[in-house]
């Protein structure tokens, strides 16, 4: 399975937004281009057909332009990934999560079944279309929607209609909240706000050990679900609660999975997250912690020790468990130990966004996207305001074939290049990640501070403001300029370092 989410309430963050952040990796053995783009609402069909269930969704009127990272092959779709509209409303979609075996009987995945025979013949059986996936869920609820709450209501809806295919994780968040969002079995959903002092962390599993089923059928005010989720956990025996709360449940044990996989490709993950924001919090490390890699209770959210930056950010979605004996790049450990546990920044990963949504900034230019393509270990990350009509060629022009004129396949080939040799090429590494974000903070600041000048204070909530839009437009592509000159730099550095290393090397000395 895929991706690693993290989500910081706006009371952890450390400017004060709440944000949004997923690893988009592609499946085991698969590698896939992605682009950066803005839609328009007129380049959105009338009713959306699924590429890979065949599933067909009229979508409503009112459509507002979002930025989105698509698949740069259509082949399987379009798989828009993460975004934010012109709304100011970010979605991050999706995190693959697991559930059970008692789950999946009682509301089954509504899958593609192909057609039988030939029509007009008999026993001919027409094709059934499946739900709605990952494939879809941006484009049909990031273009609809004005708030985070409005995404979970949303895609609840479509969710209870057409049903899905797979086990998913949703965020929503806008200047305020984050909503996630997991799916249960084929048509039914929790969801939870997140808490603005907390973050949470979430590796393809699911993840809410919490649920408060009395608000979700109440107020609503930190719980949502679907209509009949009450019923559906009585009929079905899924509340495991020894106490049998019916007010209160543990989502995890009811609908989660509790495989041996997990301890494997799913705990640790969340456990070096924590690790890593609340070093002192707890022991992480002897055999007397209270939380190994292997835990089952590592906590869905939890209050940081300081505030969380960008940079903390990337690192924990870049991570292969620096300062364990886990990580596969380190002598420390044992060849048992080294590689034992699935890396959250692994070789076959998509792209990065971090999203944030700036409440003290005016609406022309509040929204900024965090962009990294390709394996997290060996990329950077660069802002990017969504308040525009075109984004920069560097990141949106990817192509099928391989080349570094594009983002993506740059840090592709570095990639590969870089891990054979990762320690000689670590020093290159973090010198062109540190001067990028450098670079990135110092021309967000700069445009935030030009912009400002553009805006008025009856323009506050006004976000269609041309000179802005032109002024934020300018930023994405000088940023982007200083991406690929840096980028092809440290393709130089690494390309040269490696090469010092080829197996067919000779020195002789003439001396």
């Amino acid at each position: 399975m895929a991706c690693t989410t993290i989500l910081v309430g706006k009371a952890a963050s450390y400017d004060g937004a709440p944000i949004i952040a997923r690893n988009e990796d592609s499946a085991n053995g698969e590698f896939n281009p992605k682009r950066f783009e803005v839609v328009e609402p007129q380049q959105l069909p009338k009713v959306y057909r699924s590429v890979l269930s065949h599933v067909e969704v009229p979508l409503p009127q009112g459509a507002m332009r979002f930025t989105q990272t698509p698949n740069a092959i259509l082949n399987e779709g379009i798989w828009g990934e993460a975004g934010i509209n012109a709304a100011n409303v970010a979605m991050s979609a999706t995190e693959t999560l697991t559930t059970n075996e008692r789950v999946r009987g009682a509301d089954p995945f509504v899958e593609l079944q192909p057609a039988q025979g030939k029509e007009g013949e008999p026993g001919y059986v027409a094709e059934q279309a499946g739900g709605i996936g990952e494939e879809d869920f941006v484009t049909l609820v990031l273009p609809f929607i004005h708030s985070a709450r409005e995404g979970v209501l949303r895609l609840g809806e479509l969710l209870e209609k057409y049903g899905t295919y797979e086990m998913n994780g949703v965020a929503f968040s806008d200047e305020n909240d984050i909503w996630w969002l997991e799916t249960v079995g084929g048509h039914h959903w929790i969801a939870r706000r997140v808490p603005d002092d907390c973050y949470v962390t979430m590796p393809n599993q699911l993840g809410i050990d919490d649920f408060d089923l009395d608000d979700a059928f109440s107020d609503q005010a930190e719980n949502m679900c679907s209509a009949d989720l009450r019923e559906f956990i009585e009929e079905n025996h899924l509340n495991l609660s020894v106490d049998g709360d019916t007010g209160h449940i543990n989502p995890r044990d009811a609908f989660g999975s509790h495989s041996d996989t997990d301890h494997v490709y799913n705990t640790p993950r969340a456990w070096f997250m924590q690790r890593f924001l609340n070093p002192y919090d707890e022991d992480w490390d002897t055999a007397e912690a209270l939380h190994s890699p292997e835990s089952n209770d590592i906590p869905w959210a939890r209050q940081p020790e300081r505030k969380i930056t960008i940079e903390d950010i990337k690192y924990v979605l870049s991570s292969h468990y620096q300062g364990t004996a886990f990580d596969p790049y380190d002598n420390r450990g044992t060849a048992q130990t080294r590689g034992m546990y699935r890396p959250i920044g692994i070789n076959r990963q998509s792209q990065l966004s971090v999203m944030e949504v700036r409440a003290d900034k005016p609406a022309a230019f509040r929204a900024v996207q965090w962009i990294a393509m390709g394996s997290n270990p060996f990329n950077t990350i660069m802002p990017y305001y969504t308040n525009v009509l075109s984004t920069p060629e560097y990141l949106e022009n990817t192509t099928a074939r391989v080349t570094t004129e594009n983002y993506y396949w740059a840090n592709r080939v570095i990639a590969a290049l870089a891990d054979a040799h990762f320690k000689d090429n670590l020093a290159h590494l973090e010198r062109y990640q540190e001067k990028t974000l450098a670079f990135g903070h110092q021309v967000l600041s700069a445009t935030d501070k030009a912009a400002a000048q553009l805006v008025d204070s009856t323009d506050f909530d006004n976000l269609e403001l041309p000179e802005v839009q032109k002024l934020l437009e300018a930023a994405n592509n000088k940023i982007a300029t200083q991406l690929k000159k840096d980028t092809e730099a440290l393709l130089d550095s690494v390309l040269y370092t490696t090469s010092m290393h080829m197996r067919n090397g000779f020195f002789l000395s003439d001396n």
